[in-house]
């Protein structure tokens, strides 16, 4: 899926849950940041056409180990060992983008290195993208009206 589409499913989940974290504008920059993790691994990415992520592109494949549950795993015990306010941020982000990615006709490996793919029949900017793209927003909106609205 594109960016925009990541970032505005991750967007709605954290609309979902922002009302039960402890600091707001750390839970929302973690989580919007890191569901553009997955695909440091890819040239095209927005993270990754950014020349200090172009070094991991020679040893990660796209759609390899950073685009499975088996590294989000291990990333996030670390975060609950050593930083767990970023925890829970950190796997709404990056979670939302692999099960968004598992919908697609690429799909993912979500254990790597087992060599189970799940994918779907969404094409990576297609018109089922731009339709799921486009009900997210409409989602996004109504919880933001809903989130203002609380305060009046």
């Amino acid at each position: 899926m594109l960016i925009r589409t990541h970032l505005a499913i991750t967007l709605f989940f954290v609309l979902l849950f922002i009302g039960s974290v402890e600091n707001e504008i750390v839970f929302v920059f973690v989580a919007l940041l890191t569901t553009l993790i997955p695909d440091v691994d890819s040239k095209n990415s927005t993270l990754g056409n950014r020349k200090i992520f172009r070094p991991l592109q020679f040893f990660l494949k796209h759609r390899g180990i950073v685009h499975s549950f088996t590294f989000l795993i291990l990333i996030i015990f670390l975060f609950v060992l050593f930083l767990p306010i970023l925890a829970f941020p950190f796997f709404l982000g990056y979670s939302s983008h692999l099960v968004a990615d598992s919908f697609t006709q690429r799909g993912i490996r979500p254990f790597y290195p087992f060599k189970r793919n799940i994918s779907g029949r969404i094409r990576t900017g297609g018109k089922a993208e731009v339709s799921i793209f486009t009900l997210f927003i409409l989602a996004n909106l109504f919880l933001l009206i809903l989130r203002i609205s609380e305060f009046f």
